[in-house]
């Protein structure tokens, strides 16, 4: 049979230019294009051109085109016929058609020649639609993953060849997608850019001419083929428990062809055993060093008891540590041990699609934006694929786009809809129920510590146990953000009276809607009216902050102890029950137009399904305001609970009483978490960094364990760390040594632009303003760094998204604060080279900060917090910083201190006894050596 596409010719194009402005100058320096025929790479073309202007060094630097390379070159109107022909009769396709495709065809009609007006075609669309769970959708990252050789990226030729490639392995997929998939992605593929629609129809209908059978591993419902979940049913009873392995001999014949036998590791598994099988001790501490295997080390010393019935509950705070442990370490315990044993990620609904939600949204008949589209297209594809439908898999960094409100999971169990059998919420439940390990995040486990599935009397890992309580607390604060509740009523105004087409222009003549719109009118004015009342009230009461912290633009953050911000609390009570009462009048009758928009339907515009969607989203967001409004009102119910909590109020314009904002910090959690302890059994909370020098104090006082029921054990490294691990302080009287002054982050970026030799690169800060000025100065020096893709917290994306760029990018320097010391995990590669630009002390500015400090006066004294809780911590996250490089016995790195008060301070001593080896002295021309001529794994 004839394939799609036989009879078509493509000319896969790519452009490097001087600029993206053409019309300000900006011109083509190189064409390259892969002609397409009979579905092979038939030829391919490459030209260099000369712009006749210079040559930006950044875009020097990243095509390795220059300005002796074109000198001699031709100018487009030499090529411009040549091109033209090319492209005759031909699909124009592009990695980003609406850059290239534009700017060609302006470079044509001032070369007096005609544009193309053929079908044009976008790659990076179609891959986003074909690889949903792919993390990157640049041109290299793809080639990558797909392994196609790509020699020499942002060169035109080779990027024009590997995107053929890639549209070729594109077409070859979507061919082997099931007839209904492909029926509704042809339906969907409309909205596209300019042609891309083509590829869908086209292979649509070549697919329609013969009958495929559908794969056995997948099931058609309604329109959507999912692939088929199965949940087996397992008999315990026929089940080969096991026997734990006692001696050194019997662990290293379970261990043989699958894992090193190690001393360290040994011991650790041994400790654990004894702890787990002991008739007393109710917790262990365990401090186990990056690399010496502890994951796998508390999985085997509780797996054999898991026959018993209980299961193992297993808490982390990040989705890359849960993934490693499902996918890695107990794949590896079950090799090796031969148990029987099943583990699930418990996580939270919004995290599953909804099937019934997801079928709903593709035949809403508004236009979908482009994001919402693409990715409505991807999930069609990714549910041949997924078995589990957690959204996670589709790697996105950002679930803000409009879709993910209508196809998210609301946690109820599904009975009677079209999709309930194979719901992939509840089948994930039922996978949970029968598992005998379970793996979730610190917060979940804080909001859920109840609930049935953990099971009877379970044992309970807490694992990077030094982030648990402050996770505990996070998972309790909340926000009120004022300026948006208002600004979302008069949205919704906007909507009912204001806009060209509101409820009132369409539907104000008609008695039934009058009534209540003339009724709404006022009440949505009282409602903005109660929102600012509060506001002005908050704002009323910022005299009495314990802190300040200017931030820029005019906007500050005020931190308050409860009693000082609500000191007439039966004023606020009032007024947030105002509010209260004037969100649920308009809360109804927005239902009351919404039920007869609904009862009108068939007699509506299709453009009046927009105005219902809209009317929908704005009671969803009426009921979110309310739930924050009644947890404010909680705040307040009781004096003693003020006590537990801080309070910021977040002034964007700090002369603006209307844009007060407000968020209630739980200060507190001991008893929260205590009455999580007392689900649980066997506690054990491990972690690379626990204890100064052999001391946990800090520790179990921190995560409020009683220290005559609490064992500690400190874990040895199973290898010799310092063979994999460099570490250097700076001490240099000619260096500066103010952190906070502008010579020292004029040294910290000049010190940046001499490393050599290092792909991952992590520097450290504390303030995110310094990272602005220095990212700033690094930016303007286009030479030096060439080869680095420079990422910097608060300036290129999300804390999510440079993560991942940094995992996958080949070589990468990454400017970060806060959670990039050791919250944030990166995917794919490690860290090369960590630089600590100034020790991680908190500012005590933060009002976060300032009002747990307040807290701990009342508890222990004001001349006891430094070295009680403000020095303990910023070592913690100091060893933290370091743990970033030696993950495994693989790794190998170096670690640069810069902050010289590790040599100048009473306290530097306790940051440098802390780390993992000794610290070497070095002058500023020695390190300047070092990360000019080291090489990553010397």
């Amino acid at each position: 049979m004839k394939k799609a596409f036989t009879d078509d010719v493509f000319a896969v194009v790519d452009l490097e230019t001087t600029g993206t402005q053409r019309n300000q100058g900006d011109h083509i320096i190189q064409f390259g294009c892969a002609i397409i025929k009979k579905r092979k790479v038939v030829k391919t073309y490459s030209f260099l051109i000369n712009p006749h202007r210079e040559i930006p060094p950044a875009v020097e630097n990243l095509t390795h085109i220059s300005n002796e390379d074109v000198a001699d070159a031709h100018d487009f109107r030499y090529y411009a016929p040549k091109i033209r022909k090319i492209l005759e009769n031909t699909i124009f396709v592009a990695h980003n058609v609406n850059f290239d495709l534009p700017f060609l065809n302006y470079e044509l009609v001032s070369a007096g020649l005609e544009p193309f007006t053929g079908k044009a075609i976008d790659t990076v669309e179609l891959a986003q639609i074909t690889f949903p769970t792919f993390p990157s959708y640049k041109l290299r990252d793809l080639t990558s993953r797909l392994k196609i050789k790509h020699l020499d990226p942002h060169r035109a030729d080779s990027d024009a060849l590997v995107t053929a490639k890639l549209l070729l392995k594109v077409i070859k997929k979507l061919e082997n997608l099931p007839q209904a998939t492909l029926n509704t992605l042809t339906s969907l593929s409309k909205g596209l850019l300019r042609d891309t629609d083509y590829i869908f129809y086209e292979i649509g209908q070549v697919a329609r001419q013969t009958k495929r059978p559908l794969d056995k591993d997948l099931i058609q419902v309604k329109h959507l083929i999912l692939k088929r979940q199965n949940i087996a049913v397992r008999n315990n009873e026929a089940v080969t428990k096991g026997s734990f392995p006692q001696s050194d001999d019997e662990k290293k014949e379970l261990f043989k062809k699958h894992l090193r036998f190690r001393r360290g590791q040994v011991s650790l598994i041994n400790r654990l055993h004894d702890f787990v099988y002991s008739d007393s001790d109710d917790s262990l501490v365990v401090e186990a060093p990056n690399g010496s295997g502890k994951t796998f080390s508390y999985l085997m010393a509780y797996a054999y008891e898991l026959y018993s019935g209980r299961k193992l509950v297993v808490a982390t705070p990040t989705k890359v540590l849960q993934e490693q442990i499902l996918k890695q370490e107990v794949p590896q315990l079950l090799r090796i041990t031969h148990l029987d044993l099943d583990a699930q990620i418990v996580k939270s609904s919004s995290h599953y699609l909804d099937l019934d939600g997801f079928y709903n949204s593709l035949y809403q008949t508004d236009n979908p934006i482009q994001q919402t589209l693409i990715l409505q297209m991807g999930i069609l594809i990714w549910l041949t694929e997924t078995e589990t439908g957690d959204l996670d898999e589709l790697q996105l960094t950002n679930y803000q786009a409009p879709l993910f409100t209508s196809i998210e999971h609301p946690g109820d169990a599904r009975i009677g809809t079209a999709f309930a059998d194979y719901d992939f919420w509840n089948l994930a439940r039922s996978r949970q129920e029968q598992a005998d390990i379970l793996i979730t995040n610190h917060a979940y486990l804080a909001n859920h510590y109840m609930d049935s599935i953990w099971g009877q009397n379970p044992f309970l890992v807490v694992d990077e146990a030094h982030r648990f309580v402050e996770n505990v607390a996070s998972s309790r604060n909340d926000s009120l953000q004022f300026e948006s509740f208002w600004g979302m009523c008069s949205h919704l105004r906007n909507l009912l009276f204001y806009a060209d087409d509101s409820a009132k222009v369409r539907f104000g003549n008609k008695l039934e809607f009058k009534l209540i719109l003339d009724k709404l009118e006022d009440h949505t004015t009282d409602l903005i009216h109660a929102i600012n009342n509060v506001q002005n009230a908050l704002y009323d009461n910022r005299r009495f902050a314990t802190s300040r912290e200017e931030n820029r633009q005019n906007a500050i953050s005020l931190g308050f102890q409860g009693k000082d911000l609500f000191r007439d609390i039966p004023q606020f009570r009032h007024l947030l029950n105002q509010m209260q009462d004037n969100i649920e009048l308009v809360r109804q009758e927005t239902n009351q137009i919404l039920f007869l928009l609904y009862h009108q339907q068939k007699n509506l515009l299709t453009s009046d399904d927009v105005l219902i969607k809209d009317f929908q989203d704005e009671v969803d967001h009426l009921d979110y305001y309310s739930e924050q409004n009644y947890l404010l009102l909680d705040q307040l119910s009781e004096p003693k609970k003020l006590d537990h909590k801080g309070f910021v109020l977040e002034i964007s314009n700090k002369d603006d009483p209307l844009s007060t904002n407000l968020t209630w910090l739980m200060l507190d959690p001991e008893e929260e978490v205590q009455q999580l302890y007392h689900y649980f059994n066997k506690k054990l909370f491990i972690s690379a960094t626990l204890a100064e020098q052999d001391n946990f104090s800090y520790t179990i006082k921190n995560l409020y364990l009683d220290p005559k029921k609490t064992l500690t054990y400190r874990a040895k490294p199973s290898f010799k760390v310092e063979k994999h691990l460099k570490i250097y302080a700076l001490s240099d009287i000619n260096a500066p040594e103010n952190p906070n002054s502008p010579e020292y982050e004029e040294f910290v970026s000049n010190l940046l632009t001499k490393i050599k030799n290092y792909d991952h690169i992590l520097v450290l800060f504390t303030n995110l303003d310094v990272i602005r000025d220095v990212f700033s100065r690094l930016s303007e020096d286009n030479d030096t760094l060439k080869d680095y893709e420079i990422l910097a917290q608060g300036l290129t994306g999300s804390n999510e998204k440079i993560a991942k760029r940094f995992g996958i990018a080949e070589k990468a320097l990454l400017l970060g604060a806060n959670s990039f010391w050791e919250g944030i995990d990166f995917k794919h590669n490690g860290v090369d080279l960590a630089i600590v630009t100034r020790l991680p002390f908190e500012s005590p500015d933060q009002p976060e900060v300032k009002l747990r400090t307040e807290s701990l006066k009342k508890k222990i004294g004001a001349d006891k917090i430094f070295d009680a809780d403000t020095l303990p911590r910023a070592i913690l996250r100091f060893r933290q910083g370091c743990g970033r490089l030696i993950r495994n016995e693989r790794d190998h790195g170096t670690f640069v201190v810069l902050d010289q008060r590790v040599w100048n301070k009473s306290y530097g001593e306790q940051f440098l006894a802390g780390l993992p080896v000794s610290a070497k002295k070095v002058s500023q021309q020695q390190l300047l050596n070092i990360l000019r001529n080291s090489k990553k794994n010397e």
